[in-house]
């Protein structure tokens, strides 16, 4: 599987293409990339187009408003945004569309990503941005292919079978450990 690219809004001012996109994931800060790579990766395994980009709420905030408004001229149907520290970027994303926005709180600095988590999920009234964990991106990512499959019944498929995978890979652990475990094994 390819990784997923990153376009930053420093080495590209302009934000539009031709091409159709289902999901945008932006983050703050190209060092939340790792944070953010389970949400990309989980969506392309998924067959789902997503787009990641690099983009600030307090540095690039007109790049980030020319990206969302052209994301969702190109079909984008729902958005990830992540941050840490202020963690303005969801609710910034939030602002410029009707389209679904889920945040992803970043641990970072002397708070462990609460006061990420804090930012992210207290968004006013008439502004809803859906929260995940912190760090949370791989169910973020798994939540806009959900959002997506509403409308989709070959992705709604191929979401049943990652659930079964992840059964299945629940069901052989325990049967490792209670093997490991059993009478038998512990000499009883």
């Amino acid at each position: 599987m390819s990784k997923p690219t990153v376009t930053s809004s420093s080495s590209s001012t302009s934000t539009s293409t031709s091409t159709s996109v289902d999901a945008a994931i932006l983050m703050g800060s190209k060092s939340d990339l790792e944070t953010m790579r389970p949400a990309a990766e989980v969506l392309r395994r998924l067959d789902v187009v997503v787009e990641v980009r690099v983009l600030s709420a307090h540095r690039t905030p007109t790049e980030a408003v020319a990206f969302v408004k052209d994301a969702v001229a190109r079909g984008c149907k729902v958005f990830i945004a992540g941050a840490g520290g202020a963690a303005h970027l969801a609710g910034a994303v939030a602002a410029q569309t009707t389209r679904p926005v889920i945040g992803i709180p970043i641990a970072a600095g002397t708070l462990g990503g609460f006061d990420a988590l804090l930012s992210t999920v207290m968004m006013p009234p008439g502004m809803p941005v859906a929260t995940v964990a912190i760090g949370g991106a791989e169910n973020a990512g798994l939540l806009a292919a959900q959002i997506i499959a509403l409308g989709d019944a070959g992705l709604a498929t191929r979401l049943e079978h990652e659930r079964e995978v992840r059964r299945e890979k629940v069901l052989r652990a325990n049967a490792e450990v209670t093997a490991e475990f059993s009478p038998a094994a512990l000499g009883g």
